[in-house]
């Protein structure tokens, strides 16, 4: 099973390109405290106290998530392969897929036996699986 490539404009391929340094560089943003307690744990949340030293972005406190670390909208959302991600639950909705600009995940709730049908239609259609499942030892 060979990786197939999305056809991206040149300009989609440079900002693909633009939103990984930028992913490299962007901080990892945690919530308030999450250091003093174990029960927060560390999933961001925003700061909403009035007297918040984080809310009032002082520079000694973590970063806040803001508008300025998007990533260029034409690419945003989508997989860092450069296709867009299409979530697949039956063979049917493979009809719907544009294999040039879009790949499959299957659901996690599909069974074995149905996803090794949607993964040998997927194959015929030249539709790139993000998830194939792993076998061992060939089929």
């Amino acid at each position: 099973m060979t990786k197939m490539k999305p056809k991206l404009s040149d300009d989609e391929k440079r900002l693909l390109q633009i939103r990984n340094k930028m992913n490299e560089k962007r901080p990892a943003f945690r919530r308030q405290e999450w250091f003093r307690y174990k029960r927060l744990g560390d999933s961001w949340r925003k700061p909403k106290g009035k007297h918040s030293k984080m809310g009032a972005h002082k520079g000694y406190r973590p970063p806040i998530v803001d508008s300025g670390y998007r990533n260029p909208k034409k690419v945003r959302g989508l997989h860092p392969s450069g296709f867009k991600e299409v979530l697949v639950h039956t063979l049917g909705e493979l009809d719907s897929v544009n294999p040039e600009r879009e790949a499959i995940k299957i659901a996690s709730r599909v069974g074995v036996r149905k996803r090794i049908e949607i993964e040998k239609k997927a194959e015929e259609l030249g539709i790139r699986i993000l998830n194939p499942m792993h076998r061992e030892g060939g089929e």
